[in-house]
């Protein structure tokens, strides 16, 4: 009697065999309720990359959903992803790539999904994290030692959960060696962009981006968009530097700090503040503090000390005086005048 055949071996469609090797081999293992952003632009470069035109055709490089199951995966917005093919050997492919989703399903890592990460780093295939894919990566162990970017929305879920690692929140992507991880969304395809330069060419990235309508490919060390800001800079430091602020605002380094994190010296990131905002960085801070703070008033469950402390103020008196001198009122008038503009629309 014949062995049944595998799940991955029946009715499901295998692509075209290309006329040649292709140049870039990705496999996806997509975690329970993963983007489907950050994986839809990944795949999207990769597919326009892959062929003339728009066609479509996995020539010069490929793609395929592994899992050790053929159950879909649902993505967090619902929509599930069938997968294409068993995990297998990891050395068939040039990348192994992870594509996380919310923060608590990174935690139910399931043995067999860690056991062929752990045989693809053995086997010398780069690893790849996409959005908190990343988290995925380290809680499998497989991080240690590396630099490791995510989001600056996942930046403080990533410490509360990793002791020993400060992940980087103000990139786009990071490559640290075999490591490569990026802060998802639209950066997942600056980042497979970035493979497709590696391997197939300038020509083939520069088309997948053109295609998707983004104008030029961004740089590892690009900083992510972060937070709404009122001061829009496009010096790429003064950028890092505003959300190198963000990310620690309950207690806001210096200038003199954010300066060495930077690796820039003082002086030469108050010339680039006062180049691109015709400030200081210590009156950009502090703007980019007091924006937070009228975010915060919002919220009716945030008392003025409260929003005090996480925006870096020693006490309500103090936010209360600087935003005085920024806005001609108070932290409580601009809650009212919320209130008040709220109640009128309702009405």
């Amino acid at each position: 009697m014949d062995a049944p055949q595998p799940w991955y071996d029946r009715d499901m469609p295998q692509p075209p065999s290309p006329p040649t090797a292709p140049r870039l081999r990705i496999g996806f293992l997509l975690a329970r309720r993963f983007t489907l952003s950050a994986f839809a632009n990944f795949v999207d470069v990769l597919r326009l990359a892959a062929d003339e035109g728009d066609r479509s055709r996995p020539i010069r490089c490929t793609w395929r959903v592994l899992s050790f199951s053929p159950d879909p995966v649902r993505s967090s917005c619902g929509i599930a992803v069938s997968p294409d093919e068993a995990q297998g050997d990891p050395a068939r492919f040039d990348y192994i790539v992870v594509v996380g989703g919310l923060v608590e399903e990174t935690e139910r890592l399931d043995p067999r999904t860690a056991a062929f990460l752990h045989r693809a780093a053995g086997a010398g295939v780069p690893l790849v994290g996409v959005c908190t894919g990343a988290f995925i990566l380290h809680r499998a162990g497989l991080m240690n030692g590396y630099r490791c970017c995510v989001s600056w929305f996942h930046h403080d879920d990533f410490l509360e959960r990793f002791e020993g690692l400060r992940p980087v929140a103000d990139r786009i992507f990071v490559v640290d060696r075999n490591r490569l991880t990026c802060s998802g969304g639209a950066s997942a395809a600056h980042l497979a962009a970035f493979l497709v330069e590696r391997h197939i060419g300038r020509a083939a990235a520069q088309k997948s981006l053109h295609i998707l309508i983004i104008d030029a490919a961004m740089a590892a060390d690009d900083p992510q968009p972060g937070l709404p800001l009122e001061l829009k800079a496009t010096d790429p430091l003064v950028r890092r530097a505003l959300l190198t602020l963000q990310q620690n605002m309950d207690a806001p380094p210096d200038v003199g700090e954010i300066a060495a994190r930077l690796q820039v010296s003082r002086r030469q990131l108050e010339r680039r503040f006062e180049a691109s905002l015709g400030l200081s960085p210590a009156d950009a801070f502090l703007k980019v503090r007091l924006a937070q703070a009228r975010l915060l008033l919002a919220r009716p469950d945030r008392t003025v000390a409260r929003i005090a402390a996480e925006t870096g103020f020693c006490d309500a008196s103090h936010l209360t005086r600087a935003f005085r001198r920024e806005t001609g009122t108070t932290p409580n008038a601009w809650r009212k005048q919320i209130d008040l503009a709220a109640g009128q629309l309702g009405g």
